[in-house]
């Protein structure tokens, strides 16, 4: 790899190279980092609706209870 940029400025390794690489695969990591904080939102409306569920049952089956 270091023979095929021996010869070619510094501004094509450390800046076109990289912006070329942005470019074709940026939206792939775009799609990535956006599947992921989805997936992480999911889990955790998850676990507050299960949260909830279990606090609004515990406190209707307690006061039923309290009641007979």
């Amino acid at each position: 790899m270091n023979e095929l940029f021996k010869g070619l400025p510094w501004w094509v390794k450390w800046v076109a190279v990289p912006v070329i690489a942005i470019v074709v695969f940026g939206g792939l990591v775009v799609s990535v980092i956006g599947f992921l904080f989805g997936l992480l939102f999911k889990v955790l409306l998850f676990a507050a609706l299960v949260g909830g569920l279990v606090f609004v049952v515990k406190k209707f089956t307690s006061s039923s209870r309290d009641s007979w």
